[in-house]
């Protein structure tokens, strides 16, 4: 399988229009995080640690159509919590393909057998399956036996029902390459769309903070799990973002390319900082000038951050930034990455 043509058609037609106009900030994702609660208790996760009345709510589909309306990205990456514990998530989900929204709706797949029956498949949607490895590694990260298999089979389930389906990695510092390079190519042999991978980073309600990479150690860690790719493998990223996961590309943070919607509003200044939400996206966009992320800027927590949603923008903008970028987009703007 492959990422639908009319999908890196839309996106790119976005972004070198917003190029072309000059505006040079512009989301690209909508992370939308309808509700906190799980049904795993994951080592790295920095939500289920909330409060039973913070874990009891939910964001309405209507909400959710209200925030990717008012920023505008093309693509809708549905988080949580897990979202198949969301009563409205078919009813959401559906409502995002009549808008012709690229929907990837991330889960656990612990209850995805149960649910599946209640999701159509469509070029718009994709069931981002959350596997961190192998099935001893899986297993351990999220704190339950039986996970990964359970998971797997879901996998096999929805692709022969004719769902699209990626995975969803993060690696932590104690990850084995090699066992990384296996798990790869056991997805490879399911036929998924694609893998993301992410660096872990330290949520400060994370119950297991020494898991955590270290930039530097990200960078080794990464050149050894990338190192001589096999030609089956297929990424769900930029060749940019990949090669500035290696160290072989250097990039600032676009904190803005993939805004945070979530039960308490848009939060600022991203994803994985906390400082506060704003009441609409143009107020977190009017806010973002007083922020210095990254690894040059001021903030602690900016120091050792390597992930997707603040840098997978930055190898996009790269992109389309000049006129040779624009030429390049054709042939790599959201390509999948092989050998």
């Amino acid at each position: 399988m492959a990422v639908p043509i009319s999908q890196v058609y839309t996106v790119a037609k976005y972004a070198i229009s917003k190029t072309l106009k000059g505006q040079k900030r512009y989301p690209l994702v909508l992370m939308l995080e309808p509700l906190f609660q799980c049904n795993l208790a994951c080592v790295g996760c920095g939500k289920i640690q909330y409060g039973v009345d913070v874990l009891k709510k939910r964001m309405t589909a209507q909400e959710a159509w209200n925030a990717a309306e008012e920023c505008g990205a093309p693509i809708i990456s549905i988080a949580g919590g897990e979202p198949l514990l969301h009563q409205e998530m078919p009813q959401m989900i559906q409502g995002f393909v009549d808008r012709k929204k690229y929907v990837y709706m991330c889960t656990n797949a612990q209850i995805l057998m149960q649910k599946i029956d209640l999701f159509k498949p469509s070029k718009y949607l994709s069931l981002g399956i959350h596997l961190d490895g192998t099935k001893e590694m899986h297993d351990k990260s999220v704190n339950k036996e039986g996970a990964y298999d359970k998971a797997v089979a879901a996998i096999k389930e929805a692709i022969k029902r004719g769902f699209r389906v990626t995975t969803n990695t993060t690696v932590f510092n104690n990850a084995d390459p090699s066992e990384l390079r296996r798990f790869f190519d056991d997805m490879s042999k399911l036929g998924i769309e694609g893998m993301m991978l992410s660096p872990g980073f330290p949520y400060e309600k994370a119950p297991n903070q020494e898991n955590f990479l270290e930039r530097d150690k990200t960078v080794k860690l990464f050149k050894e799990i990338l190192g001589k790719p096999s030609k089956k493998w297929i990424f769900n990223h930029s060749p940019s973002f990949l090669q500035f996961l290696k160290g072989e590309q250097d990039y600032d943070c676009t904190p803005w390319g993939n805004p945070t919607y979530s039960i308490f509003g848009w939060q600022k200044p991203c994803y994985l900082i906390n400082d506060g939400y704003c009441a609409s996206f143009k107020e977190l966009m009017d806010c973002i000038d007083s922020y210095d992320l990254g690894k040059k800027g001021t903030r602690p927590e900016c120091k050792d951050c390597m992930l997707h949603s603040g840098y997978e923008p930055s190898a996009v903008c790269d992109t389309f930034g000049s006129f040779g970028g624009l030429i390049r987009a054709g042939k790599n703007f959201f390509a999948f990455r092989r050998g």
